[in-house]
């Protein structure tokens, strides 16, 4: 592993950003970082662990939910300092915490983006679940 990890371009917080798809249809499902301990842990435990910015650890897609991601495939880009990983999605197919499948969800109608100041977007997912029952908060 280590020798993947050494041709990978980490920025100067240790971070290298990944794409994450599903292996089947190819949906981007949503984009996290890794450090090199998430990189490890994913390849060699075949289920996608991200770094957490805002929590500054370590966490296993789905470790709370249950809609973990078993990864498929795993490709890095021409300058090597992006990946892209393909997963399948476990669970109920959710891989937003917001419950939606994928977390690009909403979409900007171009059409509409010169004629008003507004900003008109469209919500195109399904709630797979419900947040709020999912990740109760603790007092």
């Amino acid at each position: 592993m280590n020798k993947i990890i050494d041709i990978l371009k980490f920025d100067n917080k240790g971070l290298i950003p990944v794409v994450v798809q599903d292996y089947k249809d190819n949906t981007v499902l949503m984009v996290a970082y890794m450090n090199s301990e998430a990189v490890d842990k994913t390849l060699k435990t075949g289920i996608a662990t991200y770094w957490s910015r805002s929590r500054s650890k370590l966490w296993v897609k789905g470790e709370q939910s249950g809609n973990i991601q078993k990864l498929k495939e795993f490709y890095y880009d021409c300058d090597k300092d992006c990946l892209l990983i393909k997963v399948t999605q476990v669970g109920v197919g959710a891989a937003c915490h917001t419950g939606y499948r994928s977390c690009f969800f909403s979409k900007i109608n171009l059409e509409l983006i010169n004629k008003t100041e507004n900003i008109l977007s469209e919500c195109i997912g399904k709630k797979l679940f419900d947040p709020d029952q999912v990740y109760k908060k603790s007092c």
